[in-house]
């Protein structure tokens, strides 16, 4: 999976937002508030990577066990899918 060039992450004082820009702006209004764990996903996701990927950069970076990684990647990748902010 990887990015689509559809929508950009932004800090706005201490949070992080998605925003679709160019045509996707016209589907998708709006932002997608995400936290810190949601933003380092997101840069990830520059890469063209698998989940288990994503999950072993996750348990890497975090103190978390892969059951728990995997569970917070998956919810917060399917919402990406669903707005059409990354590609497999």
């Amino acid at each position: 999976m990887i990015r689509t060039k559809h929508f950009i992450k932004r800090k706005i004082g201490t949070q992080f937002v998605i925003a679709a820009v160019g045509e996707a702006s016209k589907t998708f209004n709006g932002v997608i508030s995400i936290n810190a764990t949601g933003a380092f996903i997101w840069d990830q996701l520059e890469k063209n990577m698998t989940m288990d990927e994503l999950v072993s950069a996750m348990t890497e970076y975090y103190d978390v066990d892969s059951a728990t990684a995997r569970e917070h990647a998956t919810a917060f990748v399917d919402r990406l899918k669903e707005v059409g902010a990354i590609a497999e």
